[in-house]
């Protein structure tokens, strides 16, 4: 049931006593990852974000000062994958759903006496929904902190191992993802199949973008027939196991950062 994350590390294998005796919940991290069931290409099983989301978080876990007291929750797998529906098997929720089943989520941990709780995010297509609920949350529980975090934010050193292109237009299903996938998920992987296919060109000089500072509403098929926008063909292994060791050290810095976190207050 645990998957990648430490069984002493996964919240569900804990009784009712044992979170009741918890010492210092207060402090007590509680990750919930969250991914998505969606296309990723002729290449990659659907359920990509999901586990990257879960591979991260447990090889961090598993890096994580043993003193330091943090918890993965069970993944949420589906997430708000709309802009891919066109692509058959992936499954979404509408955001109203996630939404509320983040919501209701963060209340149950509340009730248990815990006061921080990461969103651990590793689908592009919801970031907002996090934020949305991580500001409700505290606005409606002042004592309770939420991170809305995007897996791939934290330190890393994918501009050591990607091109300049994919780096900027390499968003889903390209080097990076694929290359992690590898790593965690290597049977998965249909190499054979992997083909490289970035958006169209916008006007050179254009402020707008896909996903930067001025971006757009574009759904997948707008931008892509095969369903990957990035090089797949350049993923190896070696690539996917550096990245996963950078971003889970990533991560093993974020949560003791949010372990010592104390909320401003004026």
């Amino acid at each position: 049931m645990h998957s990648f994350i430490p069984p002493e590390r996964f919240f569900p294998y804990l009784t009712w006593t044992d979170i009741q005796e918890m010492p210092d919940k207060a402090n007590t991290v509680i990750i919930q990852p969250v991914g998505a069931v969606e296309q990723h290409g002729p290449h990659l099983p659907i359920i990509v974000d999901s586990a990257i989301a879960v591979g991260v978080i447990g090889k961090a876990l598993a890096k994580l000062d043993p003193q330091i007291p943090a918890y993965a929750l069970a993944p949420l797998y589906y997430g708000k994958s709309n802009e891919h529906w066109h692509f058959p098997g992936t499954i979404t929720l509408s955001a109203q759903t996630l939404m509320a089943v983040l919501t209701e989520v963060a209340e149950s941990i509340y009730r248990a006496g815990f006061r921080k709780l990461v969103l651990m995010n590793a689908h592009g297509g919801q970031p907002q929904v996090m934020e949305i609920v991580a500001r409700d949350l505290h606005v409606k529980y002042p004592d309770f902190t939420i991170f809305p975090l995007f897996t791939w934010r934290v330190p890393h050193i994918a501009r050591e191992l990607l091109s300049p292109q994919e780096l900027e237009q390499g968003i889903h299903a390209g080097d990076a993802e694929t290359s992690v996938l590898l790593s965690l998920l290597p049977e998965q992987v249909k190499m054979d199949r992997a083909v490289a296919e970035y958006p169209p060109e916008l006007p050179p000089d254009s402020l707008l973008s896909l996903e930067g500072k001025l971006p757009f509403a574009w759904v997948t098929r707008d931008i892509t027939k095969s369903g990957v926008v990035g090089d797949a063909t350049t993923a190896t292994r070696e690539k996917g196991d550096r990245l996963l060791e950078s971003v889970s050290d990533g991560w093993v810095r974020a949560i003791q950062d949010i372990y010592q976190f104390r909320q401003p207050a004026v």
